[in-house]
This record gives structure tokens, sequence and C-alpha cells, in this order.
């Protein structure tokens, strides 16, 4: 992991005193959140239009590509995620960048550090919002709003279940907890315990579900997506791996169901300039110079 560099000693300071202000590592609950956004004056109810992600694999590359195909379409776009890889200020992306050292110091010492996101997306205008779970779904602290313009929840498989359980069935529940009544919810191919979770809970609480999409060809040039009854020919994704067709696709669903404004009917060169331009650092990615590329022996 690289140093952190002084730049970013004042936030470190505060993120460090945040941490001890609690007694848990993780408090997989919303009481303390929703009080303290109440005391804020409530800034998740004035966002933008939000997509919320959950999910065990993909969520990352997902929201990638999410945020490449509306970028490429001319929107401004908040992006949360979690957890960081070198600085926290990765979690926080305000209309296309990282958000500043001043700021995020300037918000920190406001709120706790979860909310300082929500109180920069309140207040830096976008169009619309991409906001990740960090842990689960149910009772994470991203989970606080009551009608996103989309949810989606990619391919799930254990993970954390000291947190969420120890099947596929008792965490596919808690990663159903960020659909919502009326919303529809975007769901990428899931084992088939997972997606009777997710179904018999969407139907319980009245959300809509999309799947009716898949991949039919690939390529090594790009790939043939099946959404709805359009079938559509894509480039290959920038990201590595063929698990990246999935990610993709779910993107592509994801910005043809949620009802962004101005993103109706989506130009299929706007989605296919998104999945080649998507980044998603450390993730597989190749390096091509600094430091580890430098020390290598010539030829190399």
């Amino acid at each position: 992991m690289p140093k952190q560099t002084s730049n970013t000693a004042r936030s470190d300071a505060i993120i460090a005193r945040l941490g001890q202000l609690h007694p848990k590592v993780i408090d997989l609950s919303l009481g303390r959140i929703t009080r303290l956004l109440e005391k804020l004056g409530n800034p998740h109810l004035s966002l933008p239009p939000v997509i919320h992600l959950a999910g065990t694999n993909g969520k990352g590359s997902t929201q990638a590509y999410l945020r490449a195909i509306y970028e490429a379409a001319g929107l401004r776009v908040h992006c949360s995620t979690s957890p960081h890889l070198v600085r926290f200020h990765e979690r926080i992306v305000v209309a296309g960048a990282q958000i500043s050292e001043q700021a995020l110091c300037d918000l920190l010492e406001e709120v706790e550090t979860v909310n300082a996101a929500f109180l920069a997306f309140a207040r830096i205008p976008a169009d619309v919002l991409i906001l990740e779970t960090g842990l689960g779904g149910r009772v994470d602290a991203s989970n606080v709003l009551d009608t996103p313009a989309a949810t989606v929840i990619t391919p799930i498989s254990l993970d954390h279940q000291g947190f969420l359980g120890d099947t596929i069935a008792k965490i596919a529940f808690e990663k159903a907890g960020i659909m919502k009544p009326g919303v529809i919810s975007i769901l990428a191919p899931q084992p088939l315990e997972a997606f009777d979770t997710l179904t018999r809970h969407a139907n319980t609480i009245n959300a809509t579900i999309f799947n009716d999409f898949d991949v039919l060809e690939e390529t090594a040039d790009g790939f043939t997506l099946r959404i709805g009854r359009d079938t559509l020919n894509l480039p290959r994704p920038a990201l590595p791996g063929r698990h990246q067709y999935v990610n993709a696709a779910t993107a592509i669903a994801a910005v043809r169901k949620a009802n962004i404004p101005g993103c109706d009917g989506m130009d299929v060169d706007v989605l296919a300039n998104g999945l080649r331009t998507a980044q998603w650092p450390a993730r597989l990615q190749r390096l091509k110079k600094g430091p580890l590329i430098d020390a290598l022996p010539e030829n190399c």
C-alpha cells in the first residue's frame, strides 16, 4: 500500500479521532445515522436521483461502468464507494472528481465519517448519484433513502459471514434490504438460492424486479447484449476479465431502467463509449508506469 502523503495529514487525524468515538468496529444499524441526519437537516432528502448498489461480486465494476456511461452522456455524477484503496477521499467522488482535502476536512469536522458523503452530495449539484453499500444492505449506513431511482444487486455469494449470515439465502436477504416499494431493482444473474430470496422479498414489499437481459455472444472485440426485446452490439469492456461482460450488462440494464432525466433511450454510441472508458484502479489493472515498473529487469 503506498504511503499517504503529507497533504492528507489533517483529514487522517480527524478520521482517526472519529474512529474512536464508537466502540464497535462495524455497527450494522441505522438508528445512529438517522438521528445524526435529522440533526444535519436531512441532507439525504436533497440528493440527485440515486442508483443504490448492493451485492457480493462486481459492485465496484458495475459502478465504474455506470459512472462512465453517465459521464459519456454529459451528466454530472456523484459516486460513493468503500473501502478506499489509498486515500479516504476515493470514497466520495463529487461531480466527477474526488473530494478535495479542504472540503473533506470541513465536512468531517461537522459530522461522522460516513455522513460526510451525504452532505457533500446534497450541497453540490449533480444529475445522478451512484451509491454503493459498504456491508450488506438492509442495515448498511447508506440505506436511508426511501425512493431511489433504482436499486441494483450484483451477483451474491458468501461474504462477511460473521455479520451477514452463513448461507447464500441469509446474505441475499441482507442485500435485498435496499429494495424499496414501487422502485425497480435490477438483478444481475444470481445463484438460485439468492434469486429465490430476492424475488420473494421483492414480492413482499411490492418492488419491481428487472432481470430480462443476458449476454448472447462474446468475441475478442466485444459482445452482444439482449435487454428486453432489444439486441445491442457493444465493444469489449475496458476492465479485464470475462466476468466484466456481466457487470457491463448489469450497468446498461440499470441505465435503461432507472428513471434518470435525459437518459431515456440512451444512444448505443454513448453506452459503448462508457464501456471503453470505465476505470476501476488496482482491480486486475495492468501497470504501465511507476516505481514498480521501473524496478523490473530490462526487457521484462
